[in-house]
């Protein structure tokens, strides 16, 4: 491959996909957005779903444009948020558009598993913190119904999208480790678990035949692959109308968006932490192997795989979602709002009036963001956040507050020290949140890159591919020198943060 080779990264989140193409100039990235697009989810018949097709005319779009500007395009990497997933029946025909993680339909599953793994099982086995959305979660809730029934294939969204891009039948491990079904340790698909919902086949949960068709889940499943394994071409139909040659490949780079992200964490020397930040943030540090003890699985801490045989252990907290849904639910209200001109606003409001617990499920849903942030103030006998920018000063300095928390049990359960923390991804734009969380963590951050996923994502096709030697220290060295990043440093006393910290356990036990 040519040493000037254009790579495209397909990098889709929660709110929005984005294309982007890179290439290596000099020992640095010089990479350009080629197209930008929402991502709105459907509801339809009391379910809410991902438009996936959109999403991939969206993406092929942003391919041919890219094709169009930069010329000849050597290969393409798909990422995308976690644990959804599209269903195949024997012909390859998608079998409806896949159901969002944030919908309800997965109220008591996890109870409903844990009488087919006992808890403590389940966390031995895969090492992954229980969030309701959890894929393992979400096919015991889709018992019964036509589409599991009839599926051949599952893929979880970055593969669907991989292989009507060049046929491949796989699935990433870095995205694998998100569904509660594989062993972080083997990096290979969970036996024990398997086992058991093969078993509830023959068994009952909450009456007869209560998970019998997740029994049927190991034949769905796709062979794993490493992320930096070259699939094969683009298939020809696909990538003529493209603009793409016949001989760009595709590419299996981090397809969970955060693996990507951590790959562009641009860490040295210093033991440090990184956070992930968007819709949701993500916390926590890169091991060799896994924590699979009984005090990480009490906090709630996974084990995700990343890139070149590392671990990503870390806690999922609430990110931006939280200002994303008040945002527009002020917009739905007549009274829309300029996201910068309310972080200067926020500025100004008096720190840590109100705290609350971000991981509250009250949190999880679309709706009326605001007001549920109002009734939790309430709830706690705190002052109640009234104008947008209260409100927006409530969130971030909450966020900060959970970053504090989750930097330092990271630190206390891995067994190691962490003397700056790394913020990727959009928050890294966001200065008042930065700061906040120097303040709170009482530790350096340095922020940036904040297409942090898009960079990872063309970073490892070029070591995939052999335009980059090196491993994951060659990434980020190329990732220092490119992007713009911004250090802040921690201000004044711990005390009020320390306060702060206490108050917010009192929320918590106020919830219950």
């Amino acid at each position: 491959m040519r040493a000037d080779a254009t790579l495209a990264a397909v990098d889709l989140g929660a709110s929005g996909g984005r294309v982007l193409a890179g290439r290596l100039e000099g020992g640095r990235l010089v990479a350009r957005e080629a197209a930008r697009f929402p991502n709105r989810p459907v509801r339809a018949a009391g379910r809410l779903h991902w438009d996936v097709l959109a999403l991939w005319a969206d993406a092929q779009e942003g391919l041919r444009a890219a094709a169009r500007s930069s010329g000849r395009i050597a290969s393409v990497g798909i990422d995308t948020w976690a644990v959804d997933y599209g269903l195949l029946d024997a012909r390859g025909e998608l079998l409806g558009n896949p159901v969002h993680y944030r919908d309800g339909r997965t109220a008591g599953a996890t109870e409903a598993f844990a009488r087919l793994l006992a808890p403590e099982e389940h966390y031995a086995a895969t090492g992954s913190q229980v969030q309701p959305f959890t894929t393992v979660f979400q096919l015991v809730a889709a018992r019964g119904s036509a589409a599991l029934g009839a599926a051949d294939r599952l893929l979880l969204v970055p593969d669907l999208l991989g292989r009507w891009l060049s046929g491949a039948d796989v699935t990433e491990v870095t995205n694998a480790s998100t569904t509660g079904m594989l062993d972080p340790a083997t990096r290979r698909w969970s036996g024990a678990v398997l086992d058991a919902l093969a078993a509830a086949g023959a068994g009952d949960v909450r009456g007869a035949g209560d998970v019998r068709v997740a029994g049927d889940v190991r034949r769905l499943l796709a062979p794993l692959v490493e992320p930096g394994t070259v699939l094969g071409p683009v298939l020809p139909d696909v990538a003529g109308p493209l603009g793409l040659g016949g001989d760009t490949l595709h590419v299996a780079v981090g397809s969970h968006d955060t693996a990507s992200a951590v790959v562009a964490a641009p860490l040295g020397d210093a033991p440090a932490a990184w956070i992930s930040s968007g819709t949701w943030s993500l916390v926590g540090v890169e091991l060799d192997a896994p924590v699979l003890t009984e005090a990480s699985r009490a906090a709630n801490f996974t084990n995700e795989l990343g890139v070149a045989g590392t671990v990503r252990y870390l806690r999922n907290v609430a990110g931006l979602w939280l200002v994303q849904e008040s945002l527009r639910a002020w917009a739905d209200a007549g009274d829309p709002q300029d996201l910068e001109t309310l972080l200067a606003a926020a500025a100004d409001v008096p720190g840590l009036r109100t705290v609350v617990d971000v991981d509250d499920p009250a949190f999880t849903p679309p709706g009326d963001m605001p007001a549920r942030l109002r009734d939790a103030a309430r709830r706690t006998g705190q002052p109640v956040p009234e104008r947008p920018a209260e409100v927006v000063r409530c969130v971030l300095d909450s966020l900060a507050l959970a970053y504090r928390r989750a930097v330092r049990q990271a630190a206390t359960l891995s067994g190691r020290d962490v003397e700056v923390v790394h913020v990727v991804g959009g928050g890294s734009r966001n200065a008042l949140l930065c700061r906040l969380t120097a303040d709170a963590t009482g530790l350096p951050v340095v922020a940036g890159p904040a297409e942090g996923t898009a960079v990872g994502n063309l970073l490892t096709q070029a070591l995939a591919t052999g335009l980059l030697d090196g491993g994951l220290p060659a990434a980020r060295a190329v990732v220092r020198a490119s992007a713009d990043l911004v250090r802040w440093v921690p201000r004044g006393p711990d005390a009020a943060w320390r306060r702060a910290e206490e108050r917010l356990r009192e929320v918590v036990g106020a919830r219950g």
